[in-house]
């Protein structure tokens, strides 16, 4: 769970930014920070890359038929992400340009190139060797340091869902700064953006 001071001292900043702010985050409460549901970096970016640009929803249906695939030929999904496979992997929903990045990362992981030494790197060195990998660019690589190796301090200035609710909670546009009064605690911030959105009531 977080740190009962951290989360008083989050509500604190809050309420300097705006109530709106404030009274989302505290009628979230404490959250649990999970640890890393994937066993190694390569998998969590696998999941990113087909994450990206789709809605949650949209996002877990094509992964779920990747998985689906995988088992019907016996395989785990990784196995289908190198040549020879984009025609399942395309059937799947998977876009082509994804379906390279897809292969890039896994040729990235066989170069050694998503080895555990990048958990002790900065994030901006971090991104910017992910970077280097096709298909994988900055919002990816926010994502990888955030939920794999739980970096706190980290804004997600692409994401639209986490801009989109701070800004709807402030009513101010330029997030970024908004977030730096967050520091050295701004993923904390963009999850309880994450977690405000999931629990605002669907539009009839």
């Amino acid at each position: 769970m977080l740190d009962a001071a951290l989360y008083d001292r989050l509500l604190g900043v809050a309420a300097e930014v705006s109530e709106p702010l404030r009274t989302a985050i505290a009628a979230i409460g404490v959250i649990e920070i999970a640890p890393p549901p994937h066993a190694s970096l390569a998998e969590r970016l696998f999941v990113e890359v087909v994450n990206q640009q789709l809605s949650t929803k949209a996002a877990l249906s094509i992964w779920t038929r990747i998985e689906a695939a995988a088992a019907a030929q016996v395989v785990t999904p990784r196995d289908l992400f190198v040549p020879g496979h984009e025609a399942v992997l395309r059937g799947c929903g998977v876009s082509a340009n994804k379906v390279r990045a897809l292969h890039a990362i896994r040729e990235a992981e066989e170069a050694g190139l998503l080895g555990p030494d990048l958990a002790a790197l900065p994030h901006a060195e971090r991104s910017a060797m992910l970077c280097r990998i096709r298909g994988v660019g900055p919002w990816t690589a926010d994502m990888a340091s955030i939920f794999h190796f739980l970096d706190p301090d980290i804004w997600p200035a692409g994401d639209v869902a986490a801009v989109g609710v701070l800004r709807r909670l402030t009513g101010i546009e330029d997030t970024v700064a908004v977030a730096a009064r967050f520091a050295p605690y701004r993923s904390i911030l963009a999850r309880y953006m994450w977690r405000s959105r999931d629990a605002a009531p669907v539009a009839a």
